[in-house]
Formats: C-alpha cells, structure tokens, sequence
C-alpha cells in the first residue's frame, strides 16, 4: 500500500520517454512539532498507529496508490518537520510544485492551534493561494484545550474544510481516509496530468525520491 523509496537529494532519475502518464499528486503536511504529522500520514499509507515515532528531520515520505472513479492516482505525502531550525533552508523546496496542504494541529494544545496563522502565512508566500488547504485537529482521544467553534472559525476565515480526528484510535480510520480522500477527489477533477517515471513527479523540476530526507 505504501510505496518508499531512498535516493540522493541530487540525483536526477533517469525518463523514460515510454512510461504511461499518471496522475501523481504531491500533498504537503505542515504544523508544529509533536501535532502528529507522522502519525497521521502513516495511519493513512498502513492502516496503523504508528507506536514509536522520531521527530521529522527535513521531510519523511510516504505515498498511496488509489483508485478514483476507475482511474488510478498515487497521492505523494511529504511530512514536513515542524521546528524552524530544520526547514529553514528548505522551505521553498518544501512548497514546489505543491497540489494541496494539510495544516494539522493538536486539539489538546493550544500554542499549536495559536501557531496556524503562521503557518498560513508561509503557505501564502511560497506557494498559489488557490491550491486545496485541510485543516485538521488530531489528538482529540485526548482533553481538548482547542473547542471545535474555535477551530470553525479558523478554518472558515481560510477558506478551509475542517476535520477532528485521531491518529491513535483505530475508530477513527476511516476519519483519517475520508480526509485525504476529500483532496484526492477534489485534485483528480481539477489537476493536469504529470510524467511519472518509478513514482517520481517529473516537472520542470525533479522531486527526491525520499522517505527520509535529512538535512543534518
């Protein structure tokens, strides 16, 4: 289901002329540390919890195949990580030739739902203003501190469609589904095709191949 690979951020794969074109969305997921990016984008790709999780260093990737309406499209998921001192040099690579963003933040933590407005921001400045934007609240298993209203308003202020959910409890898989279902639906009727050559998005600009891109 989930499809990974490894490769020098440098090194450009080779195309070939003869591969079939494929819908390849790329989908980025940002917020603050320990909202659970990871976990979310794992539940996704696996179907699991993910117990042991290390905080993101650069980017960690994951993609799932999907079939939509009897055509076939592989959402490209890049877990960003959530401290400065790791994306500073690597935001715009980060936002290019980005199809959607999920913003996620902590229902049980208020500074992390405070951070979103910065968050926006950056999106703002690197990347269109009209590409698809989800905003979701994970950890509600826990006490929330951030009230669903509040998160409404967020969310309606932006334009953006909010779920709660958790990436830890298996009740709410199909929560986690219908969030990244939503996006592939809306991208699958508005996006061009790509070239994809061993499920690298080939633009005017290659993409890394990577799960676990690290700067440092």
């Amino acid at each position: 289901m989930e499809n990974r690979a490894s490769a020098n951020a440098n090194e450009v794969p080779s195309i070939d002329k003869t591969t079939n074109y494929k819908k390849i969305f790329k989908i980025i997921v940002i917020g603050e540390s320990n909202v659970g990016k990871t976990s979310l984008t794992y539940r996704f790709c696996e179907g699991a919890f993910l117990e042991q999780s290390e905080a993101t260093i650069g980017v960690d990737f994951r993609s799932r195949n999907l079939t939509i309406d009897g055509e076939d499209i592989t959402l490209q998921l890049w877990d960003t990580a959530g401290q400065e001192r790791f994306r500073s040099s690597m935001v715009k690579h980060y936002y290019r030739n980005t199809h959607a963003i999920v913003l996620v933040y902590d229902v049980t933590n208020a500074a992390s739902f405070d951070s979103l407005k910065k968050w926006v921001e950056e999106c703002n400045r690197n990347c269109l203003h009209d590409i698809p934007r989800i905003l979701v609240g994970n950890k509600c298993d826990g006490v929330a501190a951030v009230t669903t209203n509040v998160a409404q308003r967020f969310a309606d202020q932006y334009n953006m469609p909010l779920f709660e959910t958790s990436a830890r409890l298996d009740s709410h898989c199909d929560n986690i589904e219908a969030i990244f279902l939503t996006l592939a639906h809306k991208l699958k009727s508005q996006k061009p095709f790509l070239p994809v050559t061993n499920n690298i998005v080939v633009d005017s600009v290659v993409e890394p191949s990577t799960k676990s891109w690290r700067c440092c």
